[in-house]
Parts: C-alpha cells; structure tokens; sequence
C-alpha cells in the first residue's frame, strides 16, 4: 500500500524503526491522519453520501493477476501481477492500490461498523466506547466545523501574533513552542522520549532536528525541474493556507517566500535520510547543562516545562549539528516571518477540523500535488482512521473480539518458531562468519521476543477527555495525552509489553533496543494470513514477512544492536568486513534499479528493508520445507495447477501487485527506506536459491542471473 499505519509525530525516536514492513503505506497515512478529523460532508445539512459496496479482502492467490502469457524466469513480478492494475484501477481517493491497502480498507469498514454502534449506544456505553463513539462523532459533525471558524485555535493565533521582536518577546519563543509541540505541532525541533542506545534498561529524553513543511531536506535542495516546481507550489500552498486564515494576499505571498527561506537554512542544517538511519549518528548522550550551552538564548527549563516533561540530567541530542542554525533563524530572522511560519504549522496540523476550504487546501498540495491523489477519502473512513490514531488500543481492543479470535494466535506463533529456527540452521550454515560473532548472533536471536497481535495490558484512557462536540478540542487534546503519556515514561522502568501500532494496523515492525518483533492483529487476515489456506501461502504471504522482521535484527541497522537491544559492536572486524562486502552488493543492485522517471532506488537508503526482504523470503521458504516434511505433506502436488513451492513464491510476489500513481512512487524513493513494490518482487527473487528449482529456470535468465547477492 501506500501503507496506512500510525502517524510518526515529534516524539517518536529516529532509530526506532515502527514501519518495517510498509513505511510506504506510512507516507499515505501520515497524510490519512492530519487529514483525518474533517469526516461526514455537511451532516447537518444534506445527507452523507451512500457508502459504496464492501470491500473484500483479496484470496491468498489471485489467480486472476496471474499474466500466464508472462515467464517467471523473465519476469517473477509480470508473472504473479501481470493483470492485476487492469482488475484494480486505483481509487480516486488512493495514492495506489495494492494487497495491504485492499486490507486497510476492509479494516477500515470493520472499524466503521464498530464505531456506528459506539456513537449510537447512548447510556449504556463503556467509558472506552464512550470516548470512541464520542470522537468519531465530533470528527464527523463537518457543518460544526465549518461553523466555528478559526475560533476553536484562536487563543493559539492569539499567542503567535502577540510575539514582538524584542528581546523580551522573542523570550516567549521557548514556552510557546512548547505548548504547541505538546499538540502535537511540528515546530523546529522535535523532542520526546527514547530508550538509551547503549543502556536498553534506561529510558530518556531525546531532541533532535525538524519541522520542516517538506517531506525531507533534499525537497529543499535538489535543483531538478519538477523539485523546482514542488517549491514554487509549495509556497504558493502555504501562501493560500496563510490568505484564508486571515492575512492579506500579498502578505501571505511575502511570508510564504520567506518560510521557504527559513526551512531551507533548516533543512541544510539537518541530517538527510541515510544518515538519520545510522544509530551512531543520532546517538550523543551528554549532560543537560552541555545541550544549554548549545542553544544560547532559548530557555530549555521554560521549553519543558510548556511541553510537560519532567527535568532531566542528560538527554541524547541526537542531532547537534542543527541547533547553531536553529538559534539563529529564532533570534535573526524577521518576527514576521516567525510568526507565520508558526502560524502555517499550526492550520497544517489543525486543517481536519476547521473550515473546508483551509482542509482541501492542505489535501492540494499533500495529497493532490505529492502523490498525485484526484480526491479526499469518504469523511467516514478519515474519522475512522481518526478515532484509530488517537484512541487505537479502545478501539482495539474491540476490533481483536470480533476479528481475532479463535486459534490465529496460536497459529501464528508456530510459524514464528518454525522461522525462528529456520534462521537458527542458516546460522549454522553460514561460511563467511566466525564462530565467535556466531555464537553473539544465535544469542540475539534466541533473545528476540514476538507479539502477536494485541496487547496483553491495554492502554487506559481515563484521563482523555472526549467530547461529542468537540472536534478540534479532541485532537489537540488527544495529541497532548500521547505527549505527556510518552513524556512520563523518562526515568522508568520499560515496559517490554507496550506496542508502537494500535491493535487494527495493517503493518509490523522489529524494534532494535527492545529486540522483539510485533504483528498487529490488523496484518493477520487475508490474504496476508488466512488460516483456511496451506502452508505454502500462508508462509509466503504472512511467513515471509515474520522472516523480514527477524531478519532486521541482523541487518545493516540492526546488527549493532546486541541481545539486550544495546548499541555493541559485537562483531569481529573479519565478519564485519565480510558483512559489508555482502551489504554492497545489495545496495549496488538496487540502486541500479529505475523506480520512475529518471530516479533511481536509493541503494544505501533501502538497505535494511532489502535487506529484510532477502533474508525474510529465504528464511519463510526453508522453514515452509520443513514444516512440509515433519506434517508429511506433498509440495509436489498441485493446487490450481502450481505445486506448493510454486505457490509460495507466486503469495509473496503477489503481496507486493501494485498499481501506483508516479507522483506517489517519486515521494516514496525520495525518502522512504523500502524499495518500490515491483522491485521488492524482482529484485528479491532474483537472490532466491530456491525459486529456480520452484519454476525450472535456467542460468542464466533474467530472474535466476549468473551472479547474485547474499547476506542472510
């Protein structure tokens, strides 16, 4: 999918890797959620448009995307999704479409039913369907919305535009940006909490570098046309989203430019995408007094205290080569300009819940413009994606008694061991690692704990306050729950049975510090897992993606992480070397690959997904074999005409058929650490031992080359 998933605010730490399988889909859902509250069109006044017919989940194969006119040994993608964009034309309101957003949506109707019965349950209802219900509600109330202006942030303008530039208003910039932080406004900098690198055991503060308008530094500096012409439209955005708020055209247009200025500074200051994945580069815990001395002039204790984070004596500034530009730009540049850049932060992160015109706007150019998206989504899917984002473990928890029941648990946690042990025998296996950094490996992973589906502590919500009538209010103050909630853990004890994505996301990730591996119960229905089908599917779909989680604990991230989720260069530097040599060939091979236009996969970029990709796939299929033996079965028989190892590659090409619009493909391998889907297909199965026996192919052909790459 462009793949829907939880929203990556401020606080959440750059190392912490909560999209490992579909941080594509993160992209359309970052978009999804700050577009989320604006969600039943004029409910007062006319009535909501009919809901189209069901969403249905896709089969575990699709045989109608198989292209037999295709040879798998040619071309595994054309083969497996040969005709799948002619069956799935994407939806207006969808950047693309694919296996995982078809899912999205069928979640996304599950969620809706639940959330209709909690609005309408009047009295009766549970506190947690109350807040639900009541959410849902507000998000959907748009002729509220529309009537109430800019009033419901009026205090929050009012404190922008009382700033003066004085030395004593400008003494006012730390508290301010505090408060708007802490609602979840992305202003400067970001700020939140971590688990220590190199003491797993700890968790503490962290600060580091943001708040830029654009999806990434290089937005801001690439001189090609169309970025170009992405900064000219941008502007001219933020200047329209400044006009209807209240400023004067030509002002709006001045102030736009001169954001645009201001982030550029910002942006050349940051850190660009691959060294942000470097933990060894966001990692420089010192004591407090030392970030102080680095921000001259801003007052950090008052900054703390507006955001609601206790006081601490050290901190990991994760970035420190921003702050000398971002003290500049809050001490030297016009007040104007600061005022509207915070001004602009603030509609953009509000836009869901005041007028239509300032929510189409943002959608214009967020939507429209970067992934080239004709239309908004239904009011009713965003408010359900709403109510998911800020209330997930309620909501849930409801979701898991109607959709999860019965022995897919238990089902799933047998494919984990069978793949945790197939990952066990190629350890053993491999030739180019020492006994030694062996023995360290096997110990990680004997370590790795797996979740499944829910949580086994939900998440209380009493002191979220949820209003019917409310809709801004809710957001904010749903924003300011997640803040204090993450805040208020610096200083204590982990707790190793929270999760990053609510119960319904249809993702998963590996977590380095905690060493553990999550599976929603939103990924875990068809066709990705679906316990009416065999093993072959079942490992090639949901198995290989377990592989590629297991397989981030050993990649090019997730290797220096030792068994206890520390930052430990556990390796020798012979098996280092010879990691590398293998990594490189990964990066060159994809980084060879065109994804659209004239742009190419970032190789170095995508490594750890690639990474993931390769070894998950190779770890589902060896432990699809041996589960076939100990059960007796055939593989050699056939279903629907494909013996069973020709089905378990057809379920993993076939998790990844996709129709995309360009627009959405360019912003994608512009900042996203996974590959485009046709080349997680191709560029995966040509590093598969095993598929040229599944398929007869001959070296060297296309898909079965003469040479290949080889980490895990």
């Amino acid at each position: 999918m462009s793949k829907p998933s939880a929203r990556l605010t401020p606080q959440r730490p750059a190392h912490l890797r909560i999209s490992s399988l579909f941080a594509t889909l993160a992209l359309a859902s970052a978009a999804l959620l700050l577009s989320a509250g604006n969600c039943r069109a004029q409910q007062a006044t006319a009535p909501a448009p009919a809901k189209p017919a069901p969403v249905k989940p896709l089969p575990g194969i699709d045989l109608s995307s198989i292209d037999l006119s295709a040879d798998p040994c040619t071309d595994m993608y054309k083969f497996a999704c040969g005709k799948f964009n002619a069956n799935h034309p994407i939806p207006a309101d969808q950047p693309d479409v694919d296996p995982f957003y078809v899912l999205f949506n069928v979640n996304t109707q599950e969620l809706n039913s639940i959330l209709e019965k909690a609005e309408a349950g009047g009295a009766a209802r549970s506190p947690d369907e109350q807040k639900i219900g009541d959410y849902f509600s507000a998000c959907s109330d748009t002729t509220a919305i529309d009537a109430a202006g800019l009033k419901p942030i009026r205090p929050l303008l009012d404190e922008i535009d009382a700033l003066v530039d004085s030395p004593a208003g400008r003494a006012q910039l730390p508290t301010l940006i505090g408060k708007l932080q802490r609602e979840g406004v992305n202003a400067f900098f970001g700020y939140g909490e971590q688990q220590d690198l190199k003491d797993a055991t700890k968790q503490i503060a962290f600060i580091q570098q943001g708040g830029l308008g654009l999806p990434e530094k290089d937005y801001y500096l690439r001189t090609g046309d169309k970025d170009v012409k992405i900064r000219e439209q941008y502007v001219a955005h933020v200047a329209k989203t400044l006009t209807l708020a209240g400023s004067t055209p030509a002002q709006a247009q001045k102030d736009a430019q001169n954001i645009l200025v201001m982030e550029t500074a910002l942006a050349k200051a940051s850190l660009g995408a691959v060294d942000m994945r470097e933990p060894e580069k966001t990692y420089h815990l010192q004591p407090i007094a030392t970030l102080k001395a680095s921000l001259p002039g801003f007052n950090l204790d008052a900054y703390d205290d507006a955001l609601h984070s206790p006081r601490v004596s050290e901190i990991n500034n994760s970035t420190p080569q921003f702050w000398p530009e971002m003290i500049q730009q809050l001490q030297t540049a016009d007040i104007q300009t600061v005022k509207a850049y915070l001004r602009y932060q603030l509609l953009t992160t509000s836009h869901s819940n005041l007028p239509k015109a300032l929510d189409d706007e943002n959608f214009d150019f967020y939507g429209r413009i970067l992934e080239g998206q004709p239309e908004q989504r239904a009011r009713w899917k965003r408010c359900s994606t709403a109510v998911d984002g800020a209330l997930g473990e309620a909501l849930g928890k409801v979701y898991v008694e109607r959709y999860f029941a019965g022995d897919s648990k238990a089902k799933m946690l047998q494919m984990v061991h069978d793949i945790e042990a197939a990952m066990g025998r190629d350890l053993d296996q491999i030739d180019w690692m020492s006994p030694a950094t062996k023995a360290r490996a096997r110990e990680k992973l004997a370590a790795i704990a797996n979740k499944i589906g829910y949580p086994d502590k939900w998440r209380d919500y009493t002191k979220l306050i949820v209003k019917p009538d409310d809709p801004l209010g809710n957001e904010l103050r749903a924003n300011a729950f997640e803040n204090d909630r993450e805040l208020n853990k610096i200083g204590k004890p982990v707790d190793p049975l929270e999760w990053a994505m609510s119960p319904p996301t249809v993702n998963a990730y590996y977590d380095d510090s905690m060493n553990n591996i999550n599976f929603p119960a939103g990924i875990l229905q068809p066709p990705f897992y679906d316990r009416t089908q065999d093993d072959a599917v079942n490992y090639g779909h949901i198995g290989m993606f377990i592989g590629h989680e297991l397989t981030h604990g050993f990649d090019d991230e997730g290797r220096k992480f030792d068994a206890k989720g520390n930052l430990d260069d556990w390796w020798t530097p012979e098996d280092l070397k010879n990691f590398t040599t293998r990594t490189d060939c990964l990066v060159n091979e994809y980084g060879s690959s065109t994804a659209v236009d004239d742009v190419k996969v970032n190789g170095k970029l995508t490594l750890g997904e690639n990474t993931a990709d390769n070894g998950g796939l190779l770890l589902a299929y060896m432990a699809y074999l041996e589960r076939a033996k100990e059960d007796h079965l055939d593989v050699n028989a056939k279903v629907d005409g494909f013996a069973g190892p020709q089905r378990f590659y057809i379920a993993f090409a076939q998790n990844f058929c996709e129709n995309t619009r360009p627009q959405a493909i360019r912003e994608q391998v512009l900042q996203d650490p996974h590959s485009p889907d046709t080349i997680r297909v191709n560029d995966t199965i040509v590093n598969q031992p095993g598929f040229a026996d599944a398929f007869g192919c001959k070296k060297p052909t296309p898909m079965v080359p003469a040479n290949s790459c080889r980490v895990w």
